[in-house]
């Protein structure tokens, strides 16, 4: 794809906010060039500049960060943060060469990315940062330890990958959770049962259930199921179709998967072979993948590498995550010395994301060196409301789920303008 017109103007208005800069850099370091094309990579700055400003990086691989986290980052720079975002490359302003012309696959790995964060950090004049990773961004932030240890001031992983066997305990946790039933699952899990007994549930759907589950919590879960048991499908069907516009449709500018979905495949193992069990996650993702979706190798042996890690980490893990799960997270604190563990036990995947509220107070505490106190914050932390657009979906879907007798066609509708916004 190249650049047209209409994508010119949009890349123009976005690279002209306050803050935005490119860095160039090498288009990819393959041994076949003896001197390496460059491009521009962008990043933005906001809030009030410090020694050491926080480098987020967000999830995907796919999420812009210029105009995607835009409101976020103003809400941070109220907070009194000092903030720098990255855009991907081969995302939004990054996504194209000097001639306008998508970036090719093999400039699209963890370990250019990684490089792009340090010349980032290079250009700002950041001798180092506090790194907040979330989901997909936290192996990212890893990376950046291992390849750039200095530039790591401190660090927080919020909802972490760790490797490509990850998949073990994602499908582990999501078959303990919405197929056996455990604590407040145990009803959800039985009315799965029943649907996918009648093939009324498949695998494709396990995305949804988890990110619902996550999100809304069981209870409203809950109530969706026995809308499919009545036979009612069309609120599912809504929802379902606001979960893809939100997480799988590519947006300029604000989400574009399609050119870095290689390296979740390829070098993170997103699309793991599928095991023939109930509700296998893998299933769903492997039919996401528009290219190939086999795996090859991981850059990072994190585990091998993260007991190095001297810089304070706090981990952030969600009770109802099923896409990152708390166990995960449990590892990887205890890989890390001296790591602190945050449990938000009602959140689900991401808080950067989901629970923006507690991302800031995780973010200023650590900018003010008070990692150590979050574990006792926990009860606090996970009491603090969702951000409005989650609010704004979940109280649509109960309000929805009451209403039986809405007709089908006015619920799409609603859910359209909720994810819209």
């Amino acid at each position: 794809m190249t650049m047209n017109a209409k994508r010119r103007r949009a890349h123009d208005k976005l690279a002209a906010l306050p803050g935005v800069r490119p860095v160039r850099r090498p288009l990819t370091t393959g041994r076949e060039f003896d001197v390496y094309p460059e491009f521009d990579v962008y990043y933005v700055r906001t809030g009030r500049k410090s020694a050491h400003p926080l480098l987020v990086i967000p999830g995907g691989p796919g999420a812009a960060s210029v105009g995607l986290y835009r409101a976020w980052r103003r809400r941070a720079a109220v907070a009194g943060l000092d903030v720098i975002m990255v855009e991907h490359r081969g995302v939004g302003l990054s996504r194209h060469d000097d001639t306008g012309a998508d970036l090719p696959p093999e400039a699209l790995t963890v370990q250019a990315v990684v490089d792009d964060l340090a010349a980032v950090l290079d250009d700002a004049k950041v001798e180092s940062a506090i790194v907040y990773g979330a989901s997909y961004g936290t192996y990212l932030a890893a990376g950046l330890g291992v390849s750039h240890p200095a530039r790591v001031h401190a660090m927080v992983l919020d909802s972490p990958l760790l490797s490509g066997a990850d998949i073990d305990e994602v499908r582990a946790q999501t078959r303990r959770v919405l197929w056996d039933g455990t604590g407040d699952s145990t009803g959800v899990a039985a009315k799965v049962r029943r649907l996918v007994g009648a093939g009324v549930i498949t695998d494709r759907d396990v995305p949804l259930i988890g990110d619902m589950y996550g999100v809304a919590g069981p209870e409203v879960l809950s109530r969706q199921l026995d809308l499919l048991l009545a036979g009612h499908d069309w609120l599912w069907s809504a929802v379902g179709f606001g979960a893809r516009n939100l997480l799988e449709r590519k947006t300029p500018y604000q989400h574009e998967p399609d050119l870095v979905e290689r390296i979740a495949y390829r070098e993170l193992n997103y699309g793991a072979e599928p095991d023939g069990g109930p509700l296998d996650p893998a299933v769903a993702l492997r039919e996401m993948a528009t290219g190939d979706a086999e795996f090859v190798a991981e850059p990072y042996d994190l585990v091998s590498a993260m007991p190095g890690f001297s810089w304070p980490t706090a981990v952030l893990s969600g009770g109802r995550d099923l896409t990152t799960p708390p166990a995960i997270a449990r590892r990887v604190a205890a890989l890390i010395p001296d790591a602190v563990l945050v449990d938000l036990p009602t959140a689900g995947h991401s808080m950067l994301d989901t629970r923006e509220h507690a991302a800031l107070q995780v973010c200023r505490a650590v900018a003010a060196g008070e990692m150590a106190e979050l574990p006792s914050r926990t009860a606090q932390l996970d009491a603090l409301p969702a951000n409005l657009t989650v609010r704004l979906l979940v109280n649509a879907i109960k309000v929805a789920a009451r209403a039986e007798a809405v007709v089908p066609d006015v619920v799409p509708r609603a859910v359209r303008q909720v994810t819209a916004s």
